[in-house]
């Protein structure tokens, strides 16, 4: 059983490393988390598992008037779209594509502030577990699940610390496999769920990924 809230991402991450540690995962294991918060958990989850850690950078794509709501997300040349959403609101294509086009440039200035001049992991044949801080509405996540399947790995993890009984049911369509540590209902945002959700910043991104087995790089 599952104590809520999370003092904060890293007491999160350990709980998670420490059920993906029960399970048979092989020795061929990567850790692909989702930046930023979700390599606050990520690290602790590689630290438990000896894997290596890595990003995949993923951007929400917000409803142009109401950035906060998302109707999709991309990750690398991945596009994720809620055409639900899009079509209740009435959103034009031309809109769509002058947020897509203002995320993608946001996601390169990440990539490239990540990856440091070094190229993307292979992840062909490889267990990849992919983490973020929880799921909401898990558009972003889909995202990055389709970006890391078109690279071929053997067997894709999602896990999770928490995330709504909705989005956590969408993600296992989108992977081998999904970990959600805690469904709690209701559910209104993942930041509940945590005593301490402070922003993490680019700085310490990298400095999370400096300290881990092997040198930052992006799937992008």
């Amino acid at each position: 059983m599952v104590e809520l809230p999370f003092r904060d991402r890293a007491h999160a991450g350990r709980s998670l490393g420490t059920e993906l540690a029960t399970r048979e995962l092989g020795t061929n294991v990567i850790v692909l988390a989702l930046p930023r918060g979700g390599v606050a958990v990520g690290a602790e989850v590689a630290e438990k598992l000896n894997a290596p850690l890595d990003v995949v950078v993923v951007r929400k794509l917000g409803v142009p008037w109401q950035p906060e709501l998302a109707m999709g997300a991309i990750a690398g040349g991945t596009r994720v779209l809620d055409y639900q959403v899009i079509r209740e609101l009435g959103i034009t294509d031309e809109e769509i594509e002058a947020v897509v086009a203002r995320e993608a440039q946001e996601m390169e200035r990440r990539a490239a502030l990540y990856r440091s001049d070094l190229p993307a992991p292979n992840l062909r044949g490889r267990t990849v577990v992919l983490v973020d801080d929880g799921l909401a509405t898990g558009s972003t996540m889909v995202a990055a699940a389709r970006r890391v399947r078109s690279f071929h790995p053997q067997k894709l993890i999602i896990a999770v610390p928490v995330g709504s009984a909705q989005a956590c049911s969408r993600m296992k369509k989108e992977a081998d496999e999904c970990v959600c540590l805690a469904v709690p209902e209701p559910f209104f945002a993942v930041g509940e769920w945590y005593t301490d959700f402070r922003q993490v910043t680019d700085a310490e991104v990298r400095q999370m990924l400096k300290r881990s087995h092997s040198p930052a790089v992006s799937v992008s």
